[in-house]
């Protein structure tokens, strides 16, 4: 029998608007779908009825399928001769895996397609008005994983040369060891007073957003009960986002459609969004 194609989508960041033209036909033309359990639920709607939906994704307290069960299971519905899509949240080569499951694909013989995704990591800060880049005040662009356990001579030796990179820092699955990442920044010099943000939910109506410094993040985070799924945006560009923030609020007033997001601000200054210490 012919192996099935594996197609891995990127669903992108959770407004299922947002993802390609072509990751929504193929989801659609699916028989099997693998899915993840962030930013993918949506868009399962435009399934076939008839396609088999399989749920892969981890959620807090339950664990999904390991990594190299998904992959075998790939293997497997390819070998049946099915259309399968992996479905995963934001692109599949950021943080997703999907290079793992490429690799494993290609040395089972089974054709497979990559179709890119929109990035939580710079949509999400997008939808809250905030540029990961902006000139004359971010020219680099750092995204990382704060997954690993900070206290690990690696990680500790990961942050302190992280915390000398200019420009923008974006955290990815940071939220439960933010406290001990921010100190680590700190510690190898970036500045606790440097503006951060947490965004949660990203692009979708239970968007949250709250901003506050690098050295108050964690804490903020804390009371204003901020947790997983956000990013967290480390920069000066957060001061632009304020700023920008509060000009669409101007320009639309009260006569503006409630969006269901809840954005926690804490003011900034016009001097901070002009100061270019990192650039």
């Amino acid at each position: 029998m012919t192996p099935g194609t594996v197609h891995l989508v990127g669903a992108g960041p959770g407004d299922p608007e947002l993802i390609t033209l072509r990751g929504l036909r193929l989801v659609r033309e699916a028989e099997v779908i693998v899915h993840d359990r962030l930013g993918t639920e949506a868009l399962l709607e435009f399934a076939s009825a008839e396609a088999e939906l399989i749920d892969a994704g981890k959620a807090p307290g339950r664990h999904g399928m390991s990594q190299e069960e998904i992959s075998d299971l790939l293997v497997a519905l390819a070998r049946s001769g099915r259309r399968v899509v992996r479905l995963k949240g934001g692109d599949p080569f950021v943080f997703g895996r999907g290079g793992e499951e490429a690799i494993v694909l290609a040395d089972a013989g089974i054709p497979f397609e990559v179709v890119p995704g929109v990035s939580s990591a710079v949509a999400a800060p997008a939808a809250a008005c905030i540029p990961v880049t902006h000139r004359g005040i971010a020219r680099t662009l750092t995204i990382a994983s704060g997954h690993d356990d900070p206290a690990s001579p690696a990680a500790r030796a990961r942050w302190a040369a992280l915390a000398q990179v200019p420009g923008t820092l974006v955290l990815l699955m940071a939220m439960s060891n933010l406290a001990e990442i921010a100190d680590a920044l700190i510690a190898g010099g970036r500045p606790a007073d440097e503006p951060a943000a947490a965004v949660q939910w990203g692009t979708t109506d239970r968007e949250r957003r709250l901003t506050a410094t690098l050295g108050t993040i964690a804490g903020a985070c804390r009371d204003g009960d901020i947790g997983s799924p956000a990013v967290v945006v480390i920069g000066p560009v957060v001061a632009v986002g304020e700023l920008l923030a509060s000009a669409v609020n101007a320009a639309v007033g009260d006569d503006a459609p409630d969006d269901g997001r809840d954005h926690a601000q804490v003011p900034v200054q016009q001097d901070d969004v002009r100061r270019r210490p990192r650039a």
